[in-house]
Formats: structure tokens, C-alpha cells, sequence
């Protein structure tokens, strides 16, 4: 984690609330109750954000700092509205390809893909607002740079999102083990999601039940699933490949 993504001390982290910063993990240790910390957990909850309670000896690991119990990451990036992604693509005359991160929590993988997507030119990689790699200074670097130029949209529910893509025209397509179908079978031509899963357990059924297909990259060796990062270069080819554009 680089210095200028962690911001520490109840204080700092308030006027950077106030300052409109994009707050991307923000941590509070347990037990702690001060007139200071009621006062930003009442911004917190006026602005609508997400916070953890954790031990105190997380805190100490990300900072040995004196950081009074309140710790703050920033996202490297300003995070943008899916629903304006969406209307831009068709204004444009073109339809929409995003991408949908359910659960990758490996920076290096996060960033490995982002710089596929946008070398592919996608409209927009979509990630949840927990459970998901930070967008940080790490993140940053790993994707050498692409995560400047890719629209990143954060959503609270991606239940509620694909629900979303789908009431705008966007066939929501999950790749997944559990598919039948493969992705060379599958049919890309119109506005399209495709969501990736988890390094561990791939996409979870909850959300799999909400998508229109699922599709899987075969496999011929003796290892059964591909990485991350090298599984969603595939489909984002596969998908470019169908619409002329590789």
C-alpha cells in the first residue's frame, strides 16, 4: 500500500469526507466511543458510506502511526456512474460491452485485468463496493496505468445492478465452470456484461442466478481452471473476435 491511498487520525479522515474524496475502505476500530468519532460516524451515515469495525491490531498494521482509530483508504480513481456509461455508449451509436468483477480481491489480478479492458476499449468494468480489490496505488501500477483511462463503476448490490444492465437492453453473461454452453457457442453481438468470479470460488450462485447465460472456456489439461486475470483476456477476445473488432 502506498503512503498517499491511506489517510489516519478521526480528524483528517472527516475533512477528507467533507472534501468529496473517494473513500475506498474506511475502518474504525472496535470499542471506541468519543464525542470526535460519533461526529464522523454521523457524516458516515449522512453520506451514505460503507465502513468496517476491526481490531485495533489491523489498524496497527496498516499504520504504526497514531491513528486514533480511524483509518481511511482513498480509491486512486473517481468513480463513475454506470447509468451515465450506459446512455453515453448508446448516444454514440454503439452497444455497450462492460465488465463485471464479482468478488476479485487480488490487486494483481485486479490490475492485470483492467489493463486488458482497456486495451479492448470496454465502456466500464464494474466492481461491488465490498469484497472487491482496492482501487489503490497498487492497483494503480499493476494495470500499468489503464485504471486512468476505464471508467470504474461501484456498486453497493450487483444483484440489483445486473437487474439494471438487463432494464437497459445489456445481456448480463456470467463465465463459469458450472456453464455448459462455451463461450464460442455463445452469441455476442448486441449490448453485453460479462461477469468474472472470485480467484476462489468463481461467481457466486446468488448472482449466477440473476444472469441471462452462462458460459464457460473449455479446458483440455489435467488443471481445471484458468487465472483470473488470463480466463477474462480470453472472454473479452472472444467477445471483441464475434463483433469484428479483433
Amino acid at each position: 500500500m502506498t503512503k498517499p491511498d491511506m489517510i489516519y487520525g478521526t480528524r483528517a479522515v472527516m475533512e477528507a469526507i467533507v472534501a468529496g474524496r473517494e473513500i475506498e475502505r474506511l475502518f474504525i476500530q472496535k470499542g471506541l466511543n468519543n464525542e470526535l468519532l460519533r461526529e464522523l460516524l454521523r457524516l458516515v451515515r449522512e453520506r451514505n458510506l460503507s465502513f468496517s469495525y476491526v481490531p485495533a491490531e489491523k489498524l496497527n498494521r496498516l499504520t504504526p502511526k497514531n491513528h486514533q482509530g480511524v483509518v481511511c483508504l482513498l480509491s486512486s480513481v473517481a468513480y463513475a456512474s454506470l447509468d451515465d456509461l450506459i446512455n453515453y455508449a448508446y448516444s454514440q451509436g454503439r452497444e455497450p460491452f462492460f465488465l463485471m468483477l464479482d468478488r476479485i480481491t487480488d490487486v494483481r489480478n485486479f490490475g492485470a485485468i483492467a489493463r486488458t479492458a482497456e486495451c479492448a476499449g470496454l465502456d466500464g468494468l464494474i466492481i461491488s463496493e465490498k469484497g472487491s480489490a482496492p482501487v489503490s496505488g497498487d492497483a494503480m501500477k499493476t494495470s500499468a496505468g489503464a485504471l486512468n483511462h476505464l471508467p470504474v463503476c461501484r456498486e453497493k448490490d450487483l444483484r440489483m445492478t445486473v437487474k439494471f444492465l438487463q432494464d437497459n437492453g445489456v445481456l448480463v453473461v456470467a463465465c463459469t465452470e458450472k456453464a455448459s454452453k462455451t463461450i464460442y457457442e455463445a452469441t455476442f453481438n448486441g449490448p453485453v456484461a460479462l461477469i468474472m468470479g472470485s480467484e476462489e470460488d468463481g461467481i457466486s450462485d446468488e448472482l449466477l442466478r440473476f444472469c441471462d447465460e452462462l458460459v464457460k472456456i473449455p479446458m483440455k489439461g489435467k488443471i481445471g481452471s484458468l487465472n483470473v486475470s488470463v480466463a477474462t483476456g480470453i472472454a473479452i477476445y472472444e467477445v471483441m473476435r464475434q463483433r469484428g473488432l479483433a
